[in-house]
Protein backbone atom coordinates (compact mmCIF):
# COMPACT_ATOMS: atom_id res chain seq x y z
CA UNK A 1 0.00 0.00 0.00
CA UNK A 2 1.35 3.53 -0.73
CA UNK A 3 1.23 6.23 1.91
CA UNK A 4 -1.74 9.00 2.16
CA UNK A 5 -0.53 12.36 2.86
CA UNK A 6 -2.23 15.71 3.57
CA UNK A 7 -1.71 18.85 4.02
CA UNK A 8 -3.81 21.21 6.06
CA UNK A 9 -4.30 24.88 6.74
CA UNK A 10 -5.81 28.31 5.77
CA UNK A 11 -6.71 29.72 3.02
CA UNK A 12 -3.65 31.24 1.22
CA UNK A 13 -1.57 29.26 3.62
CA UNK A 14 0.87 27.81 0.49
CA UNK A 15 -0.20 24.50 0.70
CA UNK A 16 -0.67 23.97 -3.07
CA UNK A 17 2.89 25.33 -3.35
CA UNK A 18 4.40 22.83 -0.93
CA UNK A 19 2.75 20.14 -2.51
CA UNK A 20 3.75 20.81 -5.82
CA UNK A 21 7.24 20.96 -4.57
CA UNK A 22 6.39 17.51 -2.53
CA UNK A 23 5.27 16.01 -5.77
CA UNK A 24 8.51 17.04 -7.56
CA UNK A 25 10.48 15.59 -4.62
CA UNK A 26 8.71 11.98 -4.92
CA UNK A 27 8.75 11.71 -8.47
CA UNK A 28 12.50 12.80 -8.15
CA UNK A 29 12.82 9.28 -5.64
CA UNK A 30 11.14 7.43 -8.27
CA UNK A 31 8.31 7.03 -6.16
CA UNK A 32 5.08 7.17 -7.53
CA UNK A 33 2.56 9.90 -6.86
CA UNK A 34 -1.32 10.99 -7.21
CA UNK A 35 -2.68 14.51 -6.27
CA UNK A 36 -5.94 15.69 -5.09
CA UNK A 37 -7.23 18.74 -4.08
CA UNK A 38 -10.53 18.68 -1.50
CA UNK A 39 -12.88 20.15 -2.21
CA UNK A 40 -13.31 19.15 -5.81
CA UNK A 41 -14.43 22.79 -6.78
CA UNK A 42 -13.61 22.24 -10.50
CA UNK A 43 -14.41 19.03 -11.45
CA UNK A 44 -17.83 17.46 -12.51
CA UNK A 45 -19.77 16.07 -9.98
CA UNK A 46 -22.68 17.40 -8.02
CA UNK A 47 -20.73 18.13 -4.56
CA UNK A 48 -18.30 20.17 -6.45
CA UNK A 49 -21.12 22.04 -8.03
CA UNK A 50 -22.88 22.51 -4.97
CA UNK A 51 -19.96 23.37 -2.73
CA UNK A 52 -18.76 26.07 -5.62
CA UNK A 53 -22.26 27.19 -5.33
CA UNK A 54 -22.13 28.26 -1.54
CA UNK A 55 -18.62 29.47 -2.27
CA UNK A 56 -19.39 31.76 -4.32
CA UNK A 57 -22.53 33.06 -2.29
CA UNK A 58 -25.74 31.96 -3.90
CA UNK A 59 -26.88 30.14 -1.03
CA UNK A 60 -26.51 33.54 1.11
CA UNK A 61 -23.92 34.89 3.44
CA UNK A 62 -21.57 32.45 5.38
CA UNK A 63 -23.89 32.09 7.95
CA UNK A 64 -27.08 31.70 6.24
CA UNK A 65 -26.43 27.73 6.28
CA UNK A 66 -26.03 25.87 9.11
CA UNK A 67 -22.56 24.80 9.19
CA UNK A 68 -23.72 20.96 10.13
CA UNK A 69 -25.64 21.30 6.90
CA UNK A 70 -22.31 22.73 4.61
CA UNK A 71 -19.80 19.63 6.43
CA UNK A 72 -22.25 16.91 4.82
CA UNK A 73 -21.64 18.21 1.38
CA UNK A 74 -17.89 18.53 2.15
CA UNK A 75 -18.20 15.22 3.40
CA UNK A 76 -19.79 13.36 0.58
CA UNK A 77 -17.76 15.15 -1.80
CA UNK A 78 -14.76 13.54 -0.20
CA UNK A 79 -16.76 9.89 -0.05
CA UNK A 80 -17.55 9.85 -3.97
CA UNK A 81 -13.92 10.71 -4.34
CA UNK A 82 -12.72 7.86 -1.61
CA UNK A 83 -12.90 5.06 -4.32
CA UNK A 84 -10.22 6.62 -6.33
CA UNK A 85 -8.34 7.32 -3.39
CA UNK A 86 -8.51 3.48 -2.34
CA UNK A 87 -7.22 2.34 -5.89
CA UNK A 88 -3.89 4.83 -5.91
CA UNK A 89 -2.74 3.71 -2.59
CA UNK A 90 -3.37 -0.28 -3.86
CA UNK A 91 -1.28 0.65 -6.44
CA UNK A 92 1.38 1.92 -4.26
CA UNK A 93 1.06 5.37 -5.60
CA UNK A 94 1.78 8.18 -2.45
CA UNK A 95 -1.03 10.21 -2.38
CA UNK A 96 -0.83 13.78 -1.72
CA UNK A 97 -4.12 15.57 -0.60
CA UNK A 98 -4.56 19.41 0.05
CA UNK A 99 -6.77 19.36 2.83
CA UNK A 100 -9.13 16.56 4.18
CA UNK A 101 -11.30 15.83 6.99
CA UNK A 102 -9.72 18.01 9.56
CA UNK A 103 -10.41 21.08 7.36
CA UNK A 104 -14.22 20.03 7.24
CA UNK A 105 -14.08 20.20 11.32
CA UNK A 106 -11.72 23.54 11.16
CA UNK A 107 -13.79 25.97 8.78
CA UNK A 108 -17.32 24.32 9.86
CA UNK A 109 -16.80 24.83 13.66
CA UNK A 110 -15.31 28.34 13.05
CA UNK A 111 -18.53 29.42 12.38
CA UNK A 112 -20.48 28.23 15.67
CA UNK A 113 -20.33 30.56 18.85
CA UNK A 114 -20.41 27.64 21.88
CA UNK A 115 -17.74 25.05 22.80
CA UNK A 116 -20.37 23.03 23.09
CA UNK A 117 -21.91 22.95 19.82
CA UNK A 118 -18.07 23.14 18.65
CA UNK A 119 -17.49 19.96 20.05
CA UNK A 120 -20.32 18.25 19.04
CA UNK A 121 -20.08 19.39 15.15
CA UNK A 122 -15.95 18.71 15.42
CA UNK A 123 -17.02 14.57 16.73
CA UNK A 124 -19.57 14.49 14.20
CA UNK A 125 -17.79 14.95 11.16
CA UNK A 126 -15.02 12.91 12.07
CA UNK A 127 -17.47 10.10 13.11
CA UNK A 128 -19.47 10.52 10.00
CA UNK A 129 -16.39 10.55 7.57
CA UNK A 130 -14.03 7.92 8.67
CA UNK A 131 -16.30 5.86 10.93
CA UNK A 132 -19.97 5.83 8.95
CA UNK A 133 -18.55 6.49 5.10
CA UNK A 134 -15.25 4.39 5.78
CA UNK A 135 -13.16 6.68 4.09
CA UNK A 136 -9.46 6.35 3.84
CA UNK A 137 -7.36 7.17 7.06
CA UNK A 138 -3.70 9.35 6.13
CA UNK A 139 -1.05 8.21 7.03
CA UNK A 140 -0.03 11.68 7.99
CA UNK A 141 -1.41 15.17 8.05
CA UNK A 142 0.23 18.03 8.18
CA UNK A 143 -1.04 21.71 9.70
CA UNK A 144 0.93 24.43 7.80
CA UNK A 145 1.12 27.18 10.65
CA UNK A 146 1.74 30.18 8.73
CA UNK A 147 2.04 33.82 10.56
CA UNK A 148 -1.50 35.22 10.28
CA UNK A 149 -0.03 38.26 8.62
CA UNK A 150 1.08 35.86 5.89
CA UNK A 151 -2.55 34.60 5.30
CA UNK A 152 -3.82 37.74 5.21
CA UNK A 153 -1.74 39.14 2.64
CA UNK A 154 -2.15 36.25 0.44
CA UNK A 155 -5.90 36.63 0.37
CA UNK A 156 -5.90 40.33 0.00
CA UNK A 157 -3.60 39.92 -2.77
CA UNK A 158 -5.04 39.39 -6.39
CA UNK A 159 -5.27 35.89 -6.72
CA UNK A 160 -6.17 34.01 -10.73
CA UNK A 161 -5.49 30.77 -12.37
CA UNK A 162 -7.50 27.94 -13.55
CA UNK A 163 -8.24 26.83 -9.86
CA UNK A 164 -10.06 30.34 -9.27
CA UNK A 165 -12.53 29.32 -12.32
CA UNK A 166 -15.36 27.99 -9.96
CA UNK A 167 -15.43 31.74 -8.75
CA UNK A 168 -16.88 33.06 -11.99
CA UNK A 169 -15.77 36.25 -11.32
CA UNK A 170 -17.26 36.38 -7.50
CA UNK A 171 -15.73 36.36 -4.58
CA UNK A 172 -15.42 33.15 -1.71
CA UNK A 173 -17.24 33.34 1.16
CA UNK A 174 -14.88 31.82 3.03
CA UNK A 175 -11.38 33.39 1.48
CA UNK A 176 -13.24 37.20 1.51
CA UNK A 177 -14.12 37.07 5.18
CA UNK A 178 -10.75 37.91 7.14
CA UNK A 179 -11.61 37.50 10.54
CA UNK A 180 -13.37 34.02 10.03
CA UNK A 181 -10.22 32.98 8.76
CA UNK A 182 -8.71 33.78 12.07
CA UNK A 183 -11.57 31.58 13.82
CA UNK A 184 -10.46 29.16 11.72
CA UNK A 185 -6.71 29.24 12.53
CA UNK A 186 -8.12 29.06 16.34
CA UNK A 187 -10.03 25.62 15.36
CA UNK A 188 -6.87 24.61 14.12
CA UNK A 189 -5.14 24.78 17.66
CA UNK A 190 -8.36 23.23 18.87
CA UNK A 191 -7.84 20.31 16.79
CA UNK A 192 -4.06 19.82 17.61
CA UNK A 193 -5.41 19.47 20.98
CA UNK A 194 -8.94 17.12 20.90
CA UNK A 195 -7.20 14.78 17.68
CA UNK A 196 -4.37 12.67 17.89
CA UNK A 197 -4.39 13.04 14.21
CA UNK A 198 -2.54 16.30 13.03
CA UNK A 199 1.24 17.41 13.39
CA UNK A 200 1.22 20.62 13.32
CA UNK A 201 4.21 22.33 11.29
CA UNK A 202 5.57 26.07 12.20
CA UNK A 203 6.30 27.76 9.37
CA UNK A 204 7.59 30.83 11.45
CA UNK A 205 11.09 32.40 11.89
CA UNK A 206 12.51 33.73 15.03
CA UNK A 207 11.13 37.16 13.59
CA UNK A 208 7.59 35.90 13.63
CA UNK A 209 7.71 36.01 10.32
CA UNK A 210 7.58 33.64 7.31
CA UNK A 211 10.03 30.92 6.75
CA UNK A 212 11.16 31.01 3.10
CA UNK A 213 9.38 28.09 0.59
CA UNK A 214 12.74 25.87 0.24
CA UNK A 215 13.17 25.75 4.30
CA UNK A 216 9.09 24.75 4.75
CA UNK A 217 9.81 22.32 2.02
CA UNK A 218 12.45 20.76 3.95
CA UNK A 219 11.17 20.61 7.17
CA UNK A 220 8.22 18.34 5.84
CA UNK A 221 10.36 16.21 4.54
CA UNK A 222 11.97 15.53 8.09
CA UNK A 223 8.62 15.43 9.12
CA UNK A 224 7.84 12.98 6.38
CA UNK A 225 11.61 10.79 7.09
CA UNK A 226 10.19 10.99 11.50
CA UNK A 227 7.27 9.49 10.29
CA UNK A 228 8.12 6.44 8.46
Amino acid sequence: MGKFIVIEGLDGAGKSTQIKLLSDYFRNEGIKTKFIHFPRINAAGVYGDLIAKFLRGEFGPIDAVHPQLVALIFALDRFDYAKTIRGWLKKNHTVLADRYVLSNIAFQCAKLKFDAEKDYLADWIFNYEFEHNKIPKPDVSIYLDVPFSFTQKSLTDTRAGDERAYLKGKTDIHEDNISFQKQVQLEYASILKKFDVLTRLDCSGIDGKMLPTQIIHSNIIQLLQKKN
